[in-house]
């Protein structure tokens, strides 16, 4: 299945900048977290889901980073940013040697399938 994105030259040139830059800070913040840590989880502040997923990990004893941008009423507009950039509806997102896994209900799956230990231990090209 191919993920919708509008094409560059589908923006007017006058605006290209300023959609290429919005809150990159922070999209490069998580890329370069990702690019350090083999598991990461990004979240938000008072978000039971996100609390789900750092449980699982911590209760399987895996490592993570995990970075926390806000809550419901804070932030949401850099976290926007996130999601338009991963195309990841919700929080948290969950990546695992540089690959999205998905938020806490697929990172459970993936714990109870056995398959996150072997994305874990898969080696990163």
């Amino acid at each position: 299945m191919t993920r919708y994105i509008l094409e560059e030259s589908r923006l007017h040139p006058a605006i290209r900048e300023t959609v290429a830059s919005n809150h990159r800070d922070l999209v490069e913040e998580v890329m370069a977290a990702v690019a350090r840590n083999p598991v990461v989880v990004v979240g938000m502040a008072r978000n039971p889901f996100c609390r789900r997923a750092r449980r699982m990990l911590d209760a399987h004893g895996v490592t993570y980073a995990y970075l926390e941008y806000g809550g419901y009423f804070r932030l949401w507009r850099r976290r926007n940013a996130l999601k338009m950039w991963t195309g990841w509806p919700t929080f948290p997102m969950v990546f695992v040697q540089g690959q999205l896994i998905g938020g806490a209900q697929d990172l459970g799956a993936l714990l109870g399938s056995g398959e996150f230990r072997q994305l874990l231990e898969k080696n990163v090209s």
